[in-house]
């Protein structure tokens, strides 16, 4: 029998969410989070998911995670700093490296694990970190755990960082100063300013760490955010997801050989979790794989999400200012936005609502996620749905 104070805050709490709006049901797929998908036996194109190519469900990584697990086992028995670190981990990490041109990398069991880890590995108390204020969770909660001064910068307001990291180094407060910003941002799709964060944070000797858990896969012809802008020699940080452009599960720092035996040495998921399995490490490297000898890919990524965005527009949504796949539908209210979401996945377009706190009051959306495995037959079709269900609703006219 539970406690009567946790049974009175959890129904209260719960509730509480409920009214608001703010109650995330969780629904089940039936069935591979592929282009269509089945829940409660209704098929429905799906724009919810961050399988950008599709590799979730691509046979050549099936294999891979396959004859790993057969050749090393289902998990890797231990921690990495014990006996946990099989060969294909450090297959895995060169591979990383290569990809993101840098001299080495360190793999963890996912990207949240990632941004806990290695922030709190080189920042600490006596240290300050500049974050863009629409940063992800992790990135927040990473800094949190370092104890280190949080210094929120204005969204992409370069003018605001700027004179913060001024401020920070030239105050004398601080051992060292870090700024952290995602490399596209998850709800709006917009991509970080890299050349001209690297040229205050080369001006002020800030480090830099750039989360590009959206832009694996997805942007500078699948290499990341960083790479587009050929930054890789520039930022001390590339961190990213192995979930969403790979389509497997873990993340990720690439960086100099030292960075990486420090945080090896000190990240504290890397050290106190077990590691990842082993298929999961083969798919990842076949993912790579194929999207350093496959461009096409990318490409089809890009071309669906282009021919998605502009019928969107051409019907009368606001889709914001997105400059990459990650197509938000902006229609303001939080409540319009929930039945916005419910009346889309009646129809046969499976996407979510995102509402305030994710998103600023006001903001509220659903956000769509076309991927390089929808045909053109199934987006039009949820355009079709989009156009019905927006006039019904009175969102477009």
């Amino acid at each position: 029998m539970s406690s009567k104070v946790l049974d009175q805050f959890l129904e209260t709490n719960l509730e509480d969410l409920k009214e608001k709006g703010l109650f995330n049901t969780i629904d089940v797929l039936e069935g591979s989070n592929g282009p269509i998908i089945t829940v409660n036996g209704q098929k429905m194109v799906n724009l919810a998911s961050n399988n950008y190519l599709g590799f979730a469900t691509r046979p050549e990584l099936i294999e891979a995670d396959v004859e790993a697990t057969k050749h090393y086992g289902a998990g890797a028995g231990a921690v990495r700093t014990i006996n946990g670190t099989l060969d294909i981990h450090q297959k895995l990490e060169e591979k990383i490296a290569e990809f993101k041109g840098t001299e080495a990398a360190i793999a963890f069991q996912s990207g949240f694990n990632c941004n806990m880890g290695a922030i709190s590995a080189v920042m600490k108390k006596g240290d300050a970190i500049l974050s863009d204020e629409l940063n992800h969770a992790s990135i927040i909660d990473g800094c949190r755990l370092s104890g280190a001064k949080i210094i929120r910068v204005n969204h992409q307001d370069m003018e605001d960082l700027e004179a913060k990291a001024k401020a920070a180094t030239e105050s004398g407060e601080y051992n060292k100063v870090m700024y952290i910003t995602d490399g596209v941002f998850s709800m709006d799709g917009d991509v970080a300013k890299i050349p001209e964060i690297v040229e205050i944070c080369e001006k002020y000797n800030v480090i830099t760490y750039v989360d590009d858990a959206h832009g694996t896969g997805v942007m500078g012809e699948g290499r990341g955010t960083v790479k587009h802008f050929h930054m890789q020699d520039h930022i001390d940080f590339q961190m990213g997801t192995l979930s969403k452009g790979i389509g497997v599960v873990g993340g990720y720092v690439a960086g100099t050989k030292q960075l990486i035996t420090w945080l090896k040495s000190q990240a504290r998921p890397f050290l106190f979790s077990t590691s990842l399995t082993p298929g999961a490490a083969g798919a990842c490297i076949e993912a790579i794989d194929l999207i350093q000898n496959h461009p096409e890919y990318v490409e089809t990524l890009w071309e669906n999400a282009n021919y998605f965005k502009s019928e969107l527009k051409r019907i009368g949504y606001d889709i914001g200012n997105s400059e990459t796949p990650i197509t938000p539908v902006i229609v303001g209210d939080e409540k319009l936005a929930q039945e916005f979401s419910k009346k889309l996945i009646e129809n046969g377009v499976y996407v979510k609502p995102i509402v305030f706190p994710t998103v600023p009051l006001g903001t509220g959306r659903v956000r769509n996620m076309p991927n390089a495995g929808h045909t053109k037959e199934m987006l039009d079709d949820a355009i079709k749905v989009y156009e019905k269900v927006g006039k019904e609703l009175n969102i477009i006219k």
